[in-house]
């Protein structure tokens, strides 16, 4: 499982994900990624509504991010608050499949948080 300081508790920090982070959209999930100015860990959070299913199948989800999430939050910078939302497609993905759309859209948040804004070099604004 997650490490209980990976484990994100507090409405607040939900808030702060999910207003004021990027965002990177996937069929089976959206993951809002934002990076605050501390050192603590990392701390990422799940948001599986009713939409995805019965309360069975919301946990089952939940327990099966947390679990491919395990393994990547080492990626994650310190600071990081990162809020994966459940889609209904991820109730009856495979593991594989949802594991894949998972690196996706972590690989296209550290992207876009390690590039720079591009500048015109030719004089223009």
């Amino acid at each position: 499982m997650l490490p209980s300081e990976s484990r994100m508790r507090r409405g607040d920090q939900f808030a702060d994900a999910i207003r004021r982070g990027r965002r990177a959209g996937r069929p089976m999930l959206v993951a809002h990624f934002s990076v605050r100015e501390t050192d603590e860990p990392p701390v990422v959070g799940f948001v599986v509504s009713k939409a995805v299913g019965g309360a069975v199948i919301r946990n089952q989800v939940k327990r099966r991010l947390r679990h491919l999430m395990r393994d990547r939050v080492v990626r994650l910078p310190r600071g990081s608050l990162l809020v994966v939302r459940a889609n209904p497609p991820a109730a009856s993905a495979r593991s594989e499949n949802l594991a894949a759309e998972l690196d996706v859209a972590l690989d296209r948040l550290l992207r876009r948080r390690g590039s720079e804004p591009r500048t015109l070099t030719d004089g223009r604004s």
